[in-house]
């Protein structure tokens, strides 16, 4: 290699080698403090208050936690202790080719947690560890007290483990080493310190890809922008094998399409030329505090509710032990024993030979949780939230803090709990409005360019509503074409041009939620209510028809999989058939669907068969520890042999069960102007609602809000 290619080569290793070293260490990523730093005077009550600037962001050393309950995830000293245990274990010290993809708690049979109690001793803590030796996978349970490492056996099964960061890191740099790919590089006129490049799954198409891991490496240019992504070197792919770093194959079909602009990509804020203040500064303030507490760093007790909160590097956040308060008997009521991320399927709509293989699986590839970022306060998450750290083991099973990476926060934006004005005619003078407020559980994953925001929000009638949120970068593939007049029209461009030289291609998201329900106990069935048309006789009513509600109590996992159907219209209960009202009817919930955009691939097209746990909206399985990745335990590369499609397959029986309820969430996105350079949010979400679980409104008796209880907040004179 040229020495000063060689020169740039090292200075570029050594960048890498940096961000790695502060994405892996207790180092804080920089917070931008708020721009608003006036103090305000805040009057409640006749008693004044100093609403202060926000507190900065505190780095926690996590270096005294222990655990309190089950479900607490393993803790700094635990996993240091776990690679201790492992490191002096036969299977690693006989080797100097290793790597941890996952060291997280072996969680306690759910039958042990649902006995265990506060002041109960905790259970044996185990950890739960996924590891490639010498080019073969294991999967090890470690007892930390015991130092007992017991192999686990769970068949055979296509795919390896959830790459690591530095599987990742590694990758975007290895091509570098190779010659020809660094003239290849200066052929299109790049010069190497602008160089960025990615590391990207590669799906699954067939026999050649099977025995070694690989991945793929496309790159973009960095000069004049931070915003590489809209800079693609298109038609440039390096196949690379994962475990030796050595360059595989070097496709380069795009020589004659230019590198698009940089002008008008870079979407920072300091950055843009003009600012556009289009509204004032808004907050809402809680001079007496927030209304929610977290005891022991992760169980959330809020007004009616209490759950158990954590992150976790594959699903990002997970939620336990949603219970709640029955207004009328004061009974702590079983609702959701374990709801998360299960999967992110990503397919991308261009057949062509640089974009076929893009059909991530976000999470099973790349690890959801290891993709979040810090939040920023006052912009991700408002005044008085709570933030919580996640503790992760990276590939060498040393510890490391991602910051701030969950939030915890009381949200009120004006919504009515519930209302009604009495009309004039009646004579009598009644107008009854309750606030809504509700509890957000908040965490964003920057999954590359594309970033995504996960609500789990809480609300006093019982409901939880799941709210996914779409931003960020757009993936987008270069072309000769800098207006849609040159382009003749049989030709499929794959989706929008969005900007000279720029295709903003199709694409799908569908991220779909593990929901072990749990209502009133573990015991429940699905319920299918299903709208039907009814007919009348004309001697029988004016009426030409009406709907009916006819109930369907599904049998095994078949009579649960569910295409939802416009004009087939169903509600969605699980209701526990031991446990009834007052007037009789089983306690349930009900899935309010949303987001419900489904797959329209060929079921035989590989990413569809890896990726067919979106064949359907709903399924419904058979309570199982060692089934919540719904495209498998090892995503990376699988041919789709274990999925939820393959376990409902079995068809067992699921009334009066411990269930599970799947559902996926569905967007499909074709691209325009507006989302270029950067995308506005775009949001769904569904909701898990009470239905017959109360014997009356439960939020009947709240009080509304009145003048004398709220603060009155005014600038200050002065700024200290």
């Amino acid at each position: 290699m040229d020495s000063k290619y060689l020169i740039r080569f090292l200075f570029f290793t050594f960048i890498i080698a940096l961000l790695l070293l502060l994405t892996l260490t207790n180092i804080p990523y920089p917070l931008p403090l708020s721009d608003n730093r006036a103090l305000l005077d805040c009057t409640t009550n006749s008693r004044r208050c100093t609403i202060k600037q926000p507190p900065k962001p505190t780095t926690r050393l996590h270096t005294t936690d222990v655990p309190h309950h089950p479900l607490d995830p393993l803790t700094l000293t635990e996993l240091n202790k776990v690679r201790s245990i492992l490191l002096s274990h036969a299977l690693f010290s006989n080797s100097n080719s290793f790597a941890f993809h996952s060291i997280v708690l072996d969680e306690p049979d759910k039958a042990v947690v649902l006995e265990w109690s506060h002041g109960d001793a905790l259970p044996p803590r185990k950890a739960s560890v996924i590891a490639r030796v010498n080019g073969e996978t294991h999967i090890l349970t470690v007892d930390i007290s015991t130092r007992v490492v017991t192999p686990v056996d769970v068949g055979e099964h296509s795919g390896y483990p959830t790459m690591t960061i530095e599987d990742m890191t590694s990758s975007t740099w290895a091509p570098l080493g190779n010659a020809e790919f660094n003239r290849t590089i200066m052929a299109r006129g790049i010069d190497l310190k602008d160089l960025a490049c990615l590391p990207i799954s590669l799906g699954w198409f067939g026999k050649k890809e099977e025995n070694r891991r690989l991945i793929k490496v496309q790159c973009y240019s960095m000069d004049g922008t931070a915003n590489f992504y809209m800079r693609p070197i298109e038609g440039l792919t390096v196949v690379l094998d994962m475990d030796t770093k050595q360059v595989v194959e070097i496709s380069d079909k795009g020589r004659n399409i230019p590198i698009p602009k940089a002008a008008g990509t870079d979407y920072r804020f300091s950055a843009q030329n003009t600012k556009n203040n289009l509204v004032n500064p808004i907050s809402i303030e809680q001079p007496k505090g927030p209304s929610f507490v977290i005891e022991n760093e992760h169980l959330v007790k809020w007004a009616n509710w209490e759950f158990h909160l954590k992150p976790d590097p594959r699903a990002g956040v997970v939620i336990s032990r949603a219970r709640v308060k029955d207004p009328g008997t004061g009974e702590i009521r079983n609702v959701m024993y374990k709801g998360f991320t299960s999967e992110l399927f990503v397919p991308y709509m261009d057949p062509t030979d640089a974009w076929y293989f893009k059909t991530y699986m976000d999470a099973g590839e790349y690890g959801f949780g290891l993709q979040s970022m810090p939040l920023d306060p006052l912009n991700d998450c408002p005044r008085n939230a709570y933030y919580m750290d996640g503790v992760f083991a990276a590939g060498d099973g040393k510890p490391y803090i991602r910051e701030n990476m969950v939030c915890v926060y009381e949200s009120y934006a004006g919504d009515i709990g519930w209302r009604h004005s009495e009309s004039p005619i009646t004579g009598m003078e009644i107008r009854e409005v309750r606030p809504k407020v509700t509890l957000v559980v908040r965490m964003a994953a920057s999954v590359a360019n594309y970033d995504y925001i996960v609500d789990w929000e809480f609300q006093m009638d019982g409901l939880i509503r799941v709210k996914v949120g779409l931003s960020g970068i757009l993936m987008v593939k270069g072309t000769s074409y800098d207006n849609m007049n040159q382009v003749n029209q049989p030709e499929n461009l794959y989706g929008t041009l969005l900007s000279e030289n720029v295709v903003g291609v199709i694409h799908d998201h569908y991220i779909t939620f593990y929901l072990d329900m749990d209502v009133d106990g573990p015991n429940n069935s699905f319920v299918k209510v299903n709208l039907k048309r009814e007919t009348t006789s004309p001697e029988e009513s004016p009426r030409l028809s009406y709907l009916k509600a006819v109930r369907n109590v599904a049998k095994t996992e078949k009579d649960a999989q569910v295409k939802l159907k416009l004009y087939d219209p169903s509600e969605y209960h699980i209701i526990n058939p031991s446990k009834k009202t007052r007037v009789g009817n089983p306690t349930g919930y009900k899935l309010v669907p949303g987001g419900t955009a489904a797959s329209l691939l060929d079921l035989d097209d590989p990413p569809q068969k890896r990726g067919a746990f979106t064949n359907n909206q709903i399924w419904v399985t058979p309570y199982n520890k060692s089934e919540e990745w719904a495209g498998g335990l090892f995503t990376y590369q699988s041919h789709g042999d274990d999925t939820l499609a393959v376990w409902s397959e079995r068809d067992r029986a699921i009334e009066n069960k411990d269930i599970v309820m799947w559902y996926t969430l569905g967007f499909h996105h074709v691209p325009c102007q507006e989302d270029y350079p950067i995308m506005p949010t775009v949001s769904s979400s569904f909701d898990l609602k009470p239905v017959n679980f109360y014997d009356s409104n439960p939020i009947l008796n709240i009080p509304p809000h009145f003048e004398k209880d709220l603060p009155v907040c005014n600038a200050a004179a002065s700024a200290a």
